[in-house]
């Protein structure tokens, strides 16, 4: 619908729906009742698949799954081999978003299990020229947002 693209080897099927501006590419599936919409995109080997939702302007890809009732939205990234059962939490910071999914942390490019988080957040924010006072805002968001309950 729209000007929604698949392209590459990518498939969606079943009752799938893509439209608005959404974009599937790579390998990627998009299948059972799952909807992606918007300008979102789902790309290289992720799956989006159950009743989950992709929209806005969020990202999947890697061999992310976003499965279940998830729905991933507004400039949330999941990657790698995140998983989202359910609806990651996104909290929008400068210089990049935190999102947080069933096992994994993902900060801009980053993407790393909770507890690597919670054990190198100060080194990871050095090693990716963020400030003093950005990494103290950082760390102080990744232990709230691990003490919140499932």
């Amino acid at each position: 619908f729209g000007t929604a693209r698949v392209f590459g080897t990518a498939r969606v099927f079943g009752t799938a729906r893509v439209y608005g501006n959404a974009q599937v590419s790579g390998d990627a599936r998009v299948y059972g009742n799952a909807l992606v919409s918007g300008n979102a995109q789902v790309s290289g080997d992720a799956w989006v698949f159950g009743t989950a939702w992709v929209f806005g302007t969020a990202r999947v890809y890697g061999n992310a799954q976003v499965s279940g009732d998830a729905q991933v939205y507004g400039n949330a990234w999941v990657s790698g081999d995140a998983v989202a059962s359910r609806s990651p939490v996104t909290v929008g910071l400068q210089p990049h978003p935190i999102t947080v999914t069933d096992n994994h942390i993902q900060i801009g490019c980053e993407l790393h299990t909770k507890e690597e988080w919670l054990a190198n957040y100060k080194t990871i924010g050095v090693e990716n020229s963020y400030t003093k006072e950005q990494i103290k805002w950082y760390g102080a968001l990744i232990k709230l947002l691990l003490a919140l309950p499932k």
